[in-house]
């Protein structure tokens, strides 16, 4: 259980840290979900959604006139991994310096889950406690 806990502390930090970077830098995600996932563990910046019916490219211009820098928080399932491939090729440069949070949080969960969306559960399995309430200060 102490492994766990310390695990799950791990894991909070992380998202405290999102938190942090997140009042000034957006967050980019898959899909629905992942962000309702977000909102539940009390990420309250700009999240916004890679799926809107654009292609990567078109999504990639439009996502570079409006911010310079953002943060990728794709799955590290198959397709998760495939999208942050084609993503960074295109946005390099504006994303790499909040990589190690996605890269933190890949080697802290990928044995529990591949997706953004499952977070708030494998919060709640590892704690015991229901994330009922964010986890980052308002």
């Amino acid at each position: 259980m102490e492994i766990e806990d310390r695990r799950a502390g791990q894991i909070l930090e992380v998202i405290r840290a999102l938190y942090e970077v997140n009042k000034l830098v957006p967050i980019i995600v898959e899909g629905k979900r992942d962000r309702r996932a977000l909102r539940s563990l009390g990420i309250t910046g700009e999240v916004i959604l890679l799926h809107g019916g654009k292609t990567i490219y078109e999504f990639c211009e439009d996502i570079l006139k409006q911010h310079e820098r953002f943060i990728l928080l794709l799955d590290w399932d198959e397709r998760g991994e495939a999208l942050q491939k084609s993503l960074s090729s295109h946005l390099q440069g504006h994303y790499e310096e909040f990589s190690l949070l996605r890269n933190r949080l890949k080697s802290l969960c990928q044995t529990d889950i591949k997706e953004i969306e499952n977070l708030p559960a494998l919060l709640r399995r590892l704690t015991g406690k229901p994330v009922e309430s964010p986890v980052c200060p308002p």
